[in-house]
């Protein structure tokens, strides 16, 4: 299994952290396209093309995504857009007490499964759930 995982970069690395142990997680469950993404600094090497191709060719190539919507981000709401369009399962996490910053567009969606969480346990939690 392809799991293409998506969070905030630029917009902001408060979650990090967490970032990197859901990836840790996901890597029980197949291989993660988007590693990177837990990284402290991910690469800048790239061209903003580089990395829109690059990761469009992993989004294609992906079986699943799973997203951290806790953190408004152009980017991540861009990828899961076209995830539903490359006809994807999304799967969204949000922290529990951000729910009244996550977008309507993505709470309010029936092609989107979204879900809560206090810690990242509730996530792993959720990630046994759809996987197994």
């Amino acid at each position: 299994m392809k799991i293409y995982f998506s969070g905030s970069i630029r917009g902001g690395r408060d979650h990090r952290e967490l970032y990197s142990k859901v990836i840790d997680e996901l890597k029980k469950y197949g291989q993660v396209l988007t590693e990177h993404i837990g990284n402290e600094k991910p690469s800048e090497k790239m061209s903003d093309q580089e990395i829109h191709d690059q990761d469009m060719n992993w989004l294609r190539e992906s079986d699943i995504v799973i997203a951290d919507v806790t953190t408004a981000s152009l980017g991540v709401g861009y990828e899961i857009g076209r995830a539903l369009h490359l006809n994807k399962p999304v799967h969204c996490f949000y922290q529990k007490e951000k729910e009244s910053q996550v977008s309507a567009m993505i709470l309010g969606s029936n092609e989107l499964s979204c879900r809560a969480y206090q810690n990242a346990e509730d996530i792993f939690e959720e990630l046994r759930q759809i996987f197994t």
